[in-house]
């Protein structure tokens, strides 16, 4: 028998508000000023501007990031608990005691999430909501993502794993279960504030994965995660944004 639980919203002070608000703005501008960040650290670098040494150092911070790899954070997430009640997060869990036991039992499964909306946001309050279980289970993001420099820093900390085939094969094969979004970046761009709009139908590639691999599907809903932000749909970095499977876009 299915069992309903809900995570009720905490009373909301308003400090913790607004200080959700700057935390959920930190990712917001950080997918808008990396990418011209790294664009203008690269002609720095190419025409010596303004001197050698000047931009070797303005460049430095691309550097470190490429060396350092993604870490998964439980204490980063923790921290950012007041975006919980910037966006009055609140998650219903269906079946959730049966699932952990079963994990918990070896039993591995495919977290099917949608809509996947310009950033997720609820899923990240969810990875905020239960920083363990983001660590235990953790979600699949596109390759462009994971080896754009300072981007894979700072979403690594919601511990990603690379969407290929390959690799999401590799870890149900191996025991792991992993979350994935269905839509991806197609549904992104289908993204509007006044209907929720999935992009489903051709996406049955997650089903024969799991037929393969012998796991179950978990579906996992995100409402309000397509009416959190607009983005420009057309374009040339609308284009670019398309073909390298990462959201380059601009937004708002």
């Amino acid at each position: 028998m299915c069992q309903q639980t809900t995570h009720q919203k905490e009373k909301r002070p308003i400090h913790q508000w607004f200080l959700g608000m700057i935390v959920a703005s930190i990712f917001s501008f950080a997918y808008l000023i990396i990418p011209i960040y790294l664009l203008s650290s690269a002609c720095c670098l190419i025409l010596r501007y303004p001197t050698t040494n000047a931009s070797i150092t303005y460049a430095l911070p691309m550097f470190l990031s490429i060396i350092i790899p993604p870490l998964p954070s439980t204490f980063i997430l923790r921290l950012l608990k007041p975006m919980l009640y910037y966006f009055d997060y609140e998650a219903i869990y269906t079946d959730d005691k049966n699932v952990r036991q079963a994990i918990a039992g070896g039993k591995n499964f495919l977290f099917a999430a949608q809509p996947h909306g310009i950033l997720s946001f609820v899923g990240m309050c969810a990875a905020v909501s239960k920083p363990d279980d983001a660590m235990k289970v953790p979600t699949a993001a596109a390759s462009a993502v994971l080896q754009t420099p300072l981007l894979k820093n700072l979403m690594g900390i919601f511990n990603l794993v690379d969407a290929s085939a390959h690799n999401l094969k590799k870890i149900l094969k191996g025991g792991g279960s992993v979350l994935i979004y269905i839509g991806g970046i197609a549904e992104l761009f289908k993204s509007c504030r006044a209907e929720e709009r999935l992009y489903l139908k051709k996406r049955k590639g997650f089903i024969k994965l799991a037929l393969r691999e012998g796991v179950d599907v978990v579906p996992i809903y995100l409402f309000g995660n397509t009416s959190v932000l607009s983005a420009l749909k057309h374009g040339p970095l609308a284009t670019l944004s398309r073909k390298l499977q990462v959201s380059l876009t601009w937004f708002w």
